[in-house]
């Protein structure tokens, strides 16, 4: 088993580490494209798990491994399972010798590729190495005296070097008997198209309202605001996490009861708000609050475009929507304004500018714009 013991960039904070999701959740169609890939005799050697972040791709993965290290490296395709039926789905019971070993990251089958230490191992290095890569070489030559299965994680393929991605490559083309790699990527386009070219894609799709709740409970978060956080999240579940653990809903509630008072703001209101995106320990805030912002004027843009504004996640948002972009100009009009004062703020922060001067300034500037499409 591969990666620090101190740091797992893999991990979401707040949420059970992906081995340790019991079931995937709202992914039933790509697990059921791997499934019968696997009965069908059509397995394919790579595998590039897609799809926005925090939707499963690395819980799908993990599932997909101890699947198929519970299973002998003969056993695809549908007549070798003789009368027994074929398997519907990648659960593995809990005391399974392989699930076990996975747990406590000790199956000699898996590797996972993934950040490892920066050369001082104070902090994880920003991308994977290639030499990070050929430890993979060592992971065949030792686990090939077993027999059976070998399966590899890379998560996330996005972050390999080219090195490291060309040295994958020559994998993929060569691949080791019994071997299967499984790349998550939230980027594929960013990826060496011959690494596509001899992978076989599972997309996973956002979550729904339901699923969202689901998954929230599963990972111990509260699930009774599983439709907000869908909404706001774009189905993912990662980023619902992250809503959920620094207060994403109430945040978005203030900044839609502040926005209600365009084109007329309630300038202490708005002092007050962007106040608490300043100070020691405040740099999260002012960084949810940005997104915040974004995803407000993304969803003004959507209501003007599309003429229905969208599920609300704030008391009172579809009503401050539907005023604010009552048509397609407005959306123009709103989208040009997201392009322009996020960039603005964000290169603000970059050169140390005050936070709260910046969210002050955005909104204002907010204003403005609610001002001349009321005039």
């Amino acid at each position: 088993m591969s990666g620090t013991e101190l740091l797992e960039p893999d991990r979401i904070e707040g949420a059970p580490h992906p081995r340790d999701t019991v079931r995937l959740i709202g992914q039933g169609a790509a697990e059921a494209a791997f499934l019968d890939a696997f009965t069908g005799g059509r397995m394919h050697h790579g595998w590039l798990i897609t799809g926005p972040r925090g939707v499963g791709k690395a819980t799908l993965a993990w599932s997909v491994a101890r699947f198929l290290l519970t299973r002998p490296a003969a056993a695809e395709g549908a007549g070798l399972f003789g009368a027994a039926p074929a398997p519907d789905s990648l659960a593995v019971p809990a005391d399974h010798p392989v699930a076990r070993r996975m747990a406590a990251q000790s199956e000699p089958g898996l590797f996972v590729l993934r950040r490892g230490p920066n050369d001082k191992g104070n902090a994880l290095s920003a991308e994977i190495r290639v030499d990070d890569v050929r430890r993979l070489k060592s992971f065949f030559a030792l686990s090939s005296a077993e027999g059976g299965r070998r399966v590899v994680i890379v998560d996330t393929a996005d972050e390999m070097n080219t090195s490291a991605a060309n040295a994958l490559l020559k994998l993929l083309e060569e691949p080791p008997a019994n071997a299967t790699l499984l790349l998550v990527s939230h980027s594929p386009a960013r990826l060496l198209p011959t690494i596509r070219s001899r992978c076989r894609e599972l997309r996973l799709g956002p979550l729904g309202p339901a699923e969202m709740a689901e998954a929230l409970a599963q990972a111990g978060q509260d699930d009774s605001q599983g439709a907000a956080l869908a909404e706001l999240s774009g189905g993912s579940v990662g980023e619902a996490i992250r809503l959920a653990r620094n207060d994403g809903l109430a945040l978005y509630a203030d900044l839609v009861a502040l926005l209600a008072g365009h084109p007329r703001l309630d300038r202490m209101r708005l002092l007050k708000f962007a106040e608490s995106t300043a100070g020691r320990g405040a740099e999260g805030r002012f960084d949810l609050v940005l997104r915040l912002i974004e995803l407000a004027l993304a969803r003004l843009a959507r209501t003007g475009a599309t003429g229905t504004p969208p599920p609300e996640a704030a008391a009172g948002e579809a009503a401050l929507l539907t005023r604010l972009a009552p048509d397609a100009a407005a959306a123009r009009l709103w989208a040009e304004a997201a392009q322009d004062l996020i960039a603005r703020a964000r290169q603000g922060r970059a050169v140390n500018l005050d936070p709260a001067s910046l969210i002050l300034d955005t909104v204002l500037r907010l204003d403005e714009t609610a001002g001349r499409l009321a005039a």
